[in-house]
């Protein structure tokens, strides 16, 4: 009955209340190896949801210890709870019990991983590791420093031969994580702007927000239908007519059969004279 209860009020838990999180999730009961066992049999033999269900809540404490350690990243701590949790449901999925391993121990690195992705994406506007290299120094540069400051050769070296990596793959994420990101627009307080530098400042915009290629566009639109309009002019009234009904009707593109009605001639000549007439149009404009 207290588990029922427990499973209901963490169902209503607010999201941003994480502090009331923890503790609701410190009151679901730990599995014992037998219990664990049982339910995961059950999700791998029945496809048993229920088990699934109680398999997860009883491992989400292990998913808050974990997203806490990463809260030196500047993001919120329920972000990185929730991202842990969808990695618990990776690991509980596929889970094999008759592996011999608890599930906490399979499920750290479907966790770990899904938070490591989490804090890449949104640490930086700007995304700072991409390789496998990178990703690496990232979640261990800081901890691999032994003071505050840039590394020396010496310490660059060190870092490079414990994390598997090359000394220039070090350097240049220091170089990186000490960057921070450039707002683009001024800052709201900037009185002078002349002395205030920001990407906004310098950086061109879309093509469509400058008022000279706007211009240069709608002279060359206006300069084209004109040549459209000499060109049309110089063709007989029929074949004008045909073009004008094929290709510039706002209603709808008109077909070979109804302007063969209308002239009394058969499709395939009304197809002659728009091709000839097409060609026509081309050169005059060319």
């Amino acid at each position: 009955m207290t588990t029922n209860v427990v499973q209901y009020n963490l169902a209503l838990a607010p999201i941003g209340n994480v502090d009331s999180y923890t503790n609701l999730v410190h009151n679901v009961p730990i599995l014992t190896a037998e219990e664990e066992y049982d339910l995961a049999s059950r999700l791998q033999q029945d496809g048993d949801l229920e088990a699934a269900h109680r398999l997860v809540l009883s491992h989400l404490r292990f998913v808050n210890r974990i997203a806490k350690g990463y809260s030196g990243y500047g993001l919120p701590v329920a972000d990185l709870i929730q991202e842990g949790n969808i990695g618990l449901m990776k690991a509980v999925k596929r889970f094999d019990p008759d592996k011999g391993v608890r599930l906490v121990s399979f499920a750290v690195h479907w966790i770990r991983a899904e938070i490591h992705e989490y804090v890449i994406r949104n640490w930086r506007i700007v995304k700072i590791a991409t390789t496998k290299a990178q990703r690496k120094l990232f979640f261990n540069l800081r901890s691999a420093k032994k003071r505050l400051g840039w590394l020396n050769l010496e310490e660059v070296k060190a870092v490079a031969e414990d994390l598997g990596v090359t000394p220039d793959n070090v350097m240049d994420m220091e170089r990186r994580l000490a960057q921070p990101d450039t707002s683009f627009d001024l800052p709201v307080d900037a009185e002078d702007d002349d002395n205030t530098f920001s990407p906004a400042a310098y950086l061109a915009g879309p093509e469509h927000s400058d008022p000279s290629l706007q211009l240069e566009q709608t002279d060359f639109a206006d300069f084209q239908q004109q040549k459209l309009a000499n060109a049309l002019a110089n063709l007989d009234e029929r074949s004008r007519d045909i073009v004008s009904q094929r290709w510039l009707n706002d209603d709808g593109k008109v077909t070979l059969h109804t302007l063969a009605d209308r002239y009394q001639v058969s499709a395939e000549r009304i197809r002659q004279i728009e091709s000839n007439a097409m060609a026509k149009l081309k050169s005059l404009m060319s």
